[in-house]
C-alpha cells in the first residue's frame, strides 16, 4: 500500500482487510471481530482444503479504512451518511488493530482518512464479507 508515493505498509501471506465502520459499532465489536479473523481457517493445508487459520501459515494483516462499504448508492453520486464519523471511527479502527496485535498478529496498516493506493494478489481468490451484527 503506498501514500503519495511512499510504501507504507506491506505483507506477504495473509489477510487485506478493508474495515468499514459504522456509528453503531463498539470496542466490543471489534474485539469480537478480531477473535474470527485469527481463528478463520481459509488457508489450504496439505489436501488442499481450507483448514489453516493465520498463524499456521506465518500471515499477516494489511487493515486498511474503508468508509466507502458504506455507501448509499440510491442516487448517481455515493451518499457516506451510514459510515461512522472520524471521532468515533478512529478510535475503533485503533482498538482493531490492537486486538490484533494482541493476539499475536503482525498487522500493517493504512493511513485513516488518506489516499491510499492499495495492490492485492487474491489467492483462490477467497473474499469474504463480516458484518458483526451477522458474525
Amino acid at each position: 500500500m503506498e501514500i503519495e508515493g511512499r510504501m507504507c505498509g506491506q505483507i506477504g501471506t495473509g489477510y487485506l482487510i478493508l474495515l468499514g465502520i459504522a456509528p453503531e459499532d463498539t470496542e466490543a465489536d471489534a474485539a469480537h471481530l478480531a477473535e474470527k479473523i485469527v481463528h478463520l481457517r481459509v488457508f489450504s493445508d496439505e489436501n488442499g482444503k481450507m483448514n489453516r487459520a493465520l498463524a499456521e501459515v506465518g500471515g499477516a494483516v494489511l487493515v486498511i479504512s474503508q468508509f466507502t462499504l458504506f455507501a448509499d448508492l440510491k442516487k448517481r453520486r455515493p451518499g457516506f451518511s451510514k459510515a461512522a464519523k472520524p471521532v468515533h471511527a478512529i478510535p475503533l479502527y485503533e482498538a482493531f488493530i490492537a486486538e490484533l496485535t494482541d493476539r499475536g498478529v503482525h498487522v500493517e496498516c493504512g493511513e485513516f482518512g488518506a489516499d491510499m493506493q492499495v495492490s492485492s494478489v487474491n489467492d483462490g481468490p477467497v473474499t469474504l464479507i463480516f458484518d458483526t451484527n451477522e458474525v
